[in-house]
């Protein structure tokens, strides 16, 4: 328990997505208020990406999984030729299950490091790099610090608010990262340079989705892979990558 009295479980539970709307949204309003847990909340994130890079060293190789498909391979014999297909389909099954496996878990691991950049953001104490409403002076802060160029929209008049920026890496590929607030929630913006990567953590044809309680829009235009990430509703997530969409168009 924190000193707030908070399960430190419920905190991972979170990081996770693992908690039920209600649970969730009450936590999500708690740790804008407990610098405590917010700064719980940002170290596990700091931990899980520090552990990412050292959890592909151990990937086996090509080498090792010749010898043990050699070992569990059935031995051919006059009397057991019968069992030969069957074997070779039962093969043909753990193959694709474990291809299957990985190339699920890659997905994943994509994007929960979005989630996280979005999490360890709202929770942190200085969420911004620069701290600005006006458009005209978050975009140029970001020059010379990526590799590319992006437009922001004009928010005046509308139902968002930009609240800063930040720079941040994605799969160690410099992102400008933008918050945007509207009513109690902030949305989390990042933009990168597209890589095919970035399209299998969210294979799906347009629109908002829902990934571990967050309502999330992603698409590439112009070389960018943009990510519109936050716990506002659908509309609203899409209101916004519109607004984005057309400032890039």
């Amino acid at each position: 328990m924190t000193a707030c009295g908070q399960d430190r479980n419920a905190l991972a539970a979170y990081l996770d997505g693992e908690l039920a709307g209600e649970q969730e949204r009450k936590l999500a309003e708690h740790l804008r208020s407990c610098p405590e847990c917010a700064a719980e909340v940002a170290a596990q994130v700091r931990l899980r990406r520090a552990m990412k890079p050292a959890a592909m060293r151990f990937a086996p190789s090509a080498e090792f999984r010749r010898k043990v498909q050699g070992q569990i391979a059935p031995k051919r014999s006059a009397g057991l030729r019968w069992l030969w297909p069957a074997a070779v389909a039962a093969l043909a099954m753990m193959v694709l299950a474990v291809v299957w496996t990985r190339q699920s878990a890659a997905r994943n691991e994509a994007f929960q490091e979005v989630a996280d950049l979005h999490v360890a953001d709202m929770a942190s104490a200085n969420p911004y790099d620069v701290v600005s409403s006006d458009r005209h002076t978050v975009k140029p802060w970001f020059q010379g610090k990526i590799p590319f160029a992006f437009n922001l929209p004009e928010f005046a008049g509308s139902e968002f608010t930009l609240l800063g920026g930040k720079l941040v890496y994605l799969h160690q590929q410099a992102t400008a990262q933008l918050v945007v607030g509207t009513g109690k929630h902030k949305i989390s913006v990042m933009i990168v340079q597209d890589d095919a990567k970035f399209g299998t953590a969210l294979p799906f044809a347009g629109g908002v989705s829902v990934r571990d309680s967050f309502n999330v829009e992603t698409w590439e235009k112009n070389g960018l892979r943009f990510y519109v990430i936050g716990d506002a509703e659908q509309g609203a997530i899409h209101r916004l990558a519109q607004a984005l969409q057309g400032a890039n168009g």
